[in-house]
């Protein structure tokens, strides 16, 4: 489904036949005008800034995990803030999401070690633990459960930037079903033998259930590299978004006075990061809540919709309309009762801390 709304997304930014819309706000704008626009605008944010608001919260735990009994450990709050600082720099530093992608490149390989480290320790784990509780299936979690794994397919806030900075953009369909496909297999390889070995004992994220030593360390060490990495890619995005919207360009300003302008907007950016990953340290059910919020509109309703509007309704085959409607109809499952076992949950963690 995720695979077939990012093809629909990207249909919709040539769709009007003239000129290349550029932004999924463009989008929602020419589809329901200023309204839908801002209301996209809204839930495209929610994702851009909340994913690096959770990756320095998981940034700042991980680092501070791994200075435990060393002076170094000064707390989640201070490495959070000192992460905020690292992704400063090449957030500033870059413009376009081309001068990114090698970051996301970094980050994809650091996955995988980190998967094969896991399904290693885990095989090891395996031997030494006993009586682990399994269950077939959880159908009242089932919408909170969709709405996480939406959080992991969220890449449609960023797919028009991207398709934008590809060499060959026609190839986009491939891309994107080979990209999506590697996190489906990487998604699996650590689902399977988690939930297999340690039941529901499994913890968010993965790792942190796995029996303590070497390898658990470097696991924290590569994927606390790779949320520093990735949360760049999302925050470019969103400024890429604020500035056309704004129009800060060097024909307007001038290559200093654009610099600074938009050097001044980003450094405003990481600030508000890092202070909404301070107030909000619950890792595992924020990104829930903000999975079903906004991902689930996003990935599996928006893009549909927009689609209808821009090229018709009628003139698409009877199969085609059933799977539209059921994938609408999961995104509006996890949208509703995932936002409301999300809120749940994340108020039940307020009352205990």
């Amino acid at each position: 489904m995720s695979m077939y709304t990012a093809v629909l997304l990207i249909r919709c930014l040539y769709a009007n036949g003239k000129q290349r819309l550029s932004t999924y706000k463009e989008i929602a704008t020419t589809c329901f005008g200023a309204v839908g626009g801002w209301v996209t605008f809204f839930f495209n944010s929610w994702i851009l800034l909340g994913a690096p608001i959770l990756y320095m919260v998981l940034s700042g735990s991980n680092l501070n995990e791994l200075c435990a009994g060393t002076k170094a450990e000064l707390g989640v709050l201070p490495w959070s803030i000192i992460s905020c600082v690292i992704v400063a720099i090449p957030f500033i530093l870059v413009k376009s999401m081309k001068e990114v992608a090698f970051m996301s490149a970094l980050g994809a390989a650091a996955t995988a070690v980190v998967v094969i480290i896991v399904i290693v320790v885990a095989g090891i784990d395996h031997k030494t633990l006993q009586n682990i509780h399994h269950d077939t299936v959880i159908w009242p979690k089932f919408p909170i459960a969709l709405s996480t794994i939406c959080f992991s397919f969220g890449g449609n806030v960023v797919y028009p930037h991207v398709e934008a900075s590809m060499k060959k953009p026609r190839d986009w369909p491939k891309v994107v079903a080979g990209g999506l496909t590697t996190c489906v297999i990487l998604y699996f390889a650590t689902a399977v033998p988690g939930y297999y070995v340690y039941g529901d004992t499994v913890q968010s994220p993965v790792y942190n259930s796995i029996s303590n030593g070497v390898p658990k360390m470097i696991a924290i060490s590569i994927m606390t590299f790779h949320v520093i990495t990735a949360a760049p890619i999302l925050l470019t995005s969103f400024a890429l978004d604020v500035e056309e919207m704004l129009n800060i360009t060097v024909e307007r300003f001038g290559v200093v006075k654009e610099f600074l302008i938009r050097a001044c907007l980003r450094i405003l950016t990481v600030v508000f990061v890092g202070v909404i990953g301070a107030v909000i340290p619950h890792f595992d059910d924020l990104m829930s809540l903000i999975g079903s919020f906004a991902n689930c509109a996003l990935i599996l309703i928006f893009p549909i919709i927009f689609y209808f509007k821009l090229t018709g309704f009628r003139n698409k085959p009877i199969y085609e309309l059933a799977w539209c409607g059921l994938t609408m109809l999961m995104g509006v499952v996890g949208l509703v009762f995932g936002t409301i076992s999300s809120i749940e949950a994340l108020v039940a963690d307020f009352k205990k801390s």
